[in-house]
């Protein structure tokens, strides 16, 4: 990260002077809550590695590799921040922020395993009684202030994206002639990679967790939804034209980064599967193409007609912006149907979003930085 007296301009006429001033101000007060906010978030880190990882070490309530797989590396990202701390009350934030980075990689192994680490959390509180109790009574302390340690297990994560903004406003307000800059540059860039992989997992999770819902909601095992490099795009009701002009039936449709699937809606006497679907056709969109057939103004919907290399499928609906929606998104998927496609990853959809049923056809605390 760079920048200019040219970039920032100097508003208002002000001279070099001022301007250096007015960055001065605003990177004490930058500074001031880094300070700030890293004493308390030291604090709660402590709580965690001193009231629940050496004590349950201590006791033996919850095997070495289940203590492990809930707090991870927590107790190497305390004793990191730490010595960052020491660092930042003393005002050396460019060498501190630095050394700190050579750390990052508890950070790494930590967001690697959160998503982990929380299912093994809630195994354990609905199986291990005495960890239960264990919990209840340490959270009930009046150092937790009532915080729960799901909350305080989130916190490096929650930190990562703070740091980011705090490493921005010290680098924007940082002089480029400063020694510190070159340090403060560095940093954001090496805490800017940790929070990408943040970002990164996040998305595979919520991918998985679709592709998952998506598995439940099909009857049977027959159609295997999760596959590895797979990403969940939408789902949708349209009516599927059939080619001999037979009435049009209304159909599930899920789209993927890799495939379109077509299901239909298991039989209401069904009274084990009546809420679930039967796969009919999976597409695969290697070597399809898609394109209006009518439908280009907003007026009643129109036609989408897919062609793959043993089948051509016409889609109608009445939703004029449904159908241009459905028409971005497969464009989109069969540019890049290897999974890797930025609008398939930005696109997945929080569950409760998908539509189950037919459409209707219409340096110390306050100082200053050094």
């Amino acid at each position: 990260m760079s920048f200019s007296p040219d970039v920032f301009g100097r508003p208002g006429g002000c001279s070099i002077q001022e301007q250096r001033e007015r960055w001065q101000r605003k990177r004490c007060r930058t500074a001031k809550e880094l300070v700030q906010t890293e004493q308390c978030y030291c604090q709660q880190l402590q709580l965690v590695t001193t009231f629940f990882v050496e004590i349950l070490k201590a006791k033996g309530t919850l095997k070495q590799n289940v203590r492990e797989a809930i707090f991870s590396s927590i107790k190497d990202i305390h004793s990191a921040n730490q010595s960052l701390l020491v660092h930042l009350e003393n005002g050396y934030f460019g060498k501190g922020l630095v050394q700190f980075c050579s750390h990052l990689h508890h950070y790494t192994v930590y967001v690697d395993n959160i998503f982990n680490a929380k299912k093994v959390l809630v195994v354990q509180l609905k199986k291990n009684k005495a960890f239960r109790r264990f919990k209840k009574l340490q959270e009930a302390r009046p150092e937790f202030s009532s915080h729960k340690l799901e909350d305080l297990l989130q916190l490096p994560i929650e930190r990562i994206h703070q740091y980011k903004h705090f490493l921005q406003d010290l680098t924007a307000n940082t002089s480029p002639d400063d020694p510190e800059f070159e340090q403060l540059s560095k940093a954001f860039h090496e805490v800017n990679k940790v929070f990408q992989r943040i970002e990164d997992n996040t998305r595979r999770h919520e991918n998985h967790l679709q592709l998952c819902r998506v598995q439940k909601l099909l009857k049977g095992k027959r159609t295997k939804i999760l596959t590895a490099g797979r990403w969940y795009i939408r789902e949708g009701w349209l009516n599927k034209v059939p080619q001999k002009g037979d009435e049009a039936k209304p159909r599930m449709f899920f789209l993927f980064s890799d495939m379109l699937l077509q299901a239909k809606r298991c039989s209401p006497l069904d009274l084990t599967n009546g809420e679930k679907f039967v796969g009919q056709h999976a597409y695969p969109l290697q070597d399809c193409s898609v394109e209006k057939v009518f439908g280009h103004t907003r007026s009643k919907g129109g036609l989408l007609s897919l062609t793959f290399p043993k089948a051509k499928v016409l889609l109608m609906s009445n939703n004029q912006e449904d159908l241009n929606d459905w028409h971005q998104n497969l464009s989109a998927a069969i540019r890049r149907p290897d999974g890797t496609s930025e609008r398939a990853q930005e696109s997945v959809i929080k569950p409760g979003k998908c539509e189950t049923k037919p459409k209707q056809q219409s340096e110390a605390p306050g100082s200053c930085y050094r």
